[in-house]
């Protein structure tokens, strides 16, 4: 891989009206950069060293322990009196974002790159457009999509559950790079509200992307201060891309679209209410568990089979169509491809063969997600009662207590309110403001602080009743961990717990098909 001298990093921060000034940096001008860290453990001889964070989350002794370990130099928004050469910038994380493009020698712009947003839907619209292109892929002897999500990575060298939505961008371009050596030509990736806004995508165009849905969600002191903050930081995408896919039944459609058309993106439009969309899905029904819809576009009408659950993932199917059309991708592998989507922890269902367990797993966890997964298991599973069970994480999000308690309780007909990433808070207070606002609508709960307890409570309920229930189990999806204080602990699954409920069940009824 190409290496760059130091000259050419300050150029570059200078171009991207990054760079304050240099300090003690003529004599390295021309030494070349071997390694670039912002996390002193990862730094090795001629690293450049980018001291990232806000005030006190960045402390002096992770640029010294740096320079130990051989960093030369480093770029930060605050000179500390240590021995080696500071590049003084403006914003930690834009420029971040700037010397990791050019570290990787510019390496998004040679790949195709696809960026989905929106509050709901992310992952599964990034899975599907996946699951078309594979199969196009597949047929055109090419590689497979690379995908960066909430869920999992894939880059074509690694395979790995996800820790962020969108990536530091230093991993964010390493995983893009990984593709390009791979001979991949598509990337898909998630985009967060959080990363257009604080700069981590500074440095990727996008040749398409999509904006699903938007509502109040991630609002607080960590994330964002309000909602035309958390808005204005997704429309912040339409900036960086050639081609962009909008919901035309989103919220605030004409705010959306006039940010689109200010920011000179070609417009894809897409709608199972307005006929006038450039792809529109109509004739929604449910054939057993399937979901079949009819795709009408400029030229042509085709049908389209959906094997997960719940009816708003059509629009997210239509994101995906939107997107392949532009990319000239047949029908056949459009609609193959959604016929074998799967998104891990998306609207998953488990049943025992006496159909007496019928439950979905989904990572839901806020207020418009909450409302989907309720109308549609109602539309979908109109002779079952609904069980809910869920919980709100710690030090963030703190809108979603009010939202996903009002919600549930005015469409469950019972309730466990437990764990879910309580963080540095206990479950049980989280659970208490939960309680406050799921009791104005309902008496039909508990608090349970044990999640895998709750799922096990919601089981027995649904099997020893006369009344048939379905099981929603909502915000952890496949993830097997909780964040409890600053540790990530164990946890067995939602999807692990509840099939272990199902085995149990099926074993001690002698339940058989």
């Amino acid at each position: 891989m190409q290496k760059h001298k130091i000259i050419e990093y300050i150029d570059i921060l200078k171009k991207n009206n990054q760079l304050e000034k240099i300090v003690n940096c003529d004599e390295i001008l021309e030494n070349e950069v071997e390694n670039i860290s912002y996390n002193s453990s990862n730094v090795k001889e001629n690293t450049l060293f980018v001291c990232k964070g806000f005030g006190d989350n960045f402390k002096k002794e992770y640029l010294e322990e740096a320079i130990k370990k051989g960093a030369f130099a480093y770029v930060s928004q605050k000179q500390y009196e240590v021995d080696i050469p500071c590049i003084l910038i403006k914003d930690c994380f834009v420029s971040l974002s700037v010397v990791s493009g050019l570290y990787f020698n510019s390496v998004s712009n040679k790949l195709n790159m696809i960026g989905v947003t929106g509050t709901k839907g992310k992952s599964t619209t990034s899975y599907f457009v996946k699951y078309i292109l594979d199969e196009y892929a597949l047929a055109n002897d090419k590689k497979n999509t690379a995908i960066i999500s909430s869920i999992f990575t894939y880059d074509g060298k690694n395979t790995y559950k996800s820790k962020l939505t969108t990536p530091e961008s230093l991993e964010l371009f390493q995983n893009i790079n990984n593709a390009y050596e791979s001979n991949i030509e598509n990337v898909v990736m998630e985009v967060s509200s959080q990363a257009l806004k604080i700069g981590r995508v500074h440095s990727i165009d996008y040749d398409i992307c999509a904006f699903l849905n938007i509502s109040e969600d991630h609002i607080g002191p960590i994330e964002h201060p309000n909602f035309d903050d958390y808005l204005d930081s997704k429309l912040k995408l339409f900036q960086k891309s050639k081609v962009s896919c909008i919901n035309l039944d989103m919220d605030y459609i004409d705010k959306v679209i006039e940010k689109a058309r200010e920011s000179k993106t070609k417009i894809i439009t897409f709608s199972t209410k307005n006929k006038e969309a450039n792809i529109y899905g109509y004739n929604i029904r449910k054939i057993e568990l399937n979901t079949i819809f009819t795709v009408k576009t400029e030229r042509e009408t085709f049908d389209v089979t959906l094997t997960i659950p719940g009816l708003f993932n059509v629009e997210n199917a239509l994101a995906a169509i939107a997107i392949a059309k532009d990319m000239n991708i047949d029908n056949e592998y459009i609609i193959s491809g959604l016929e074998k989507a799967k998104s891990a922890g998306r609207m998953e269902l488990y049943y025992s063969k006496d159909n007496k367990i019928l439950s979905i797993v989904d990572y839901a966890h806020n207020k418009v997600s909450f409302e989907k997964i309720f109308e549609t298991t109602k539309k979908e599973y109109p002779d079952r009662k609904i069980i809910a069970i869920f919980g709100c994480p710690g030090n963030k999000a703190q809108i979603r207590r009010k939202d996903l308690g009002e919600v549930s309780g005015k469409n469950a007909d019972y309730i466990y309110i437990t764990e879910d990433d309580s963080a540095f808070e206990t479950v049980l207070q989280i659970s208490k403001e939960v309680e406050k606002y799921v009791k104005k609508y309902t008496t039909n709960y508990e608090i349970v602080e044990d999640r895998t307890e709750a799922i096990k409570k919601a089981v027995t309920k649904a099997v020893t009743s006369d009344e048939k229930y379905i099981i929603l189990l909502l915000g952890k999806g496949n993830e097997e961990s909780q964040k409890v204080g600053g540790k990530l602990v164990s946890y067995l699954g939602d999807s692990n717990n509840i099939k272990k409920c199902i085995s149990e069940y099926e074993c001690e009824k002698g339940v058989s098909n």
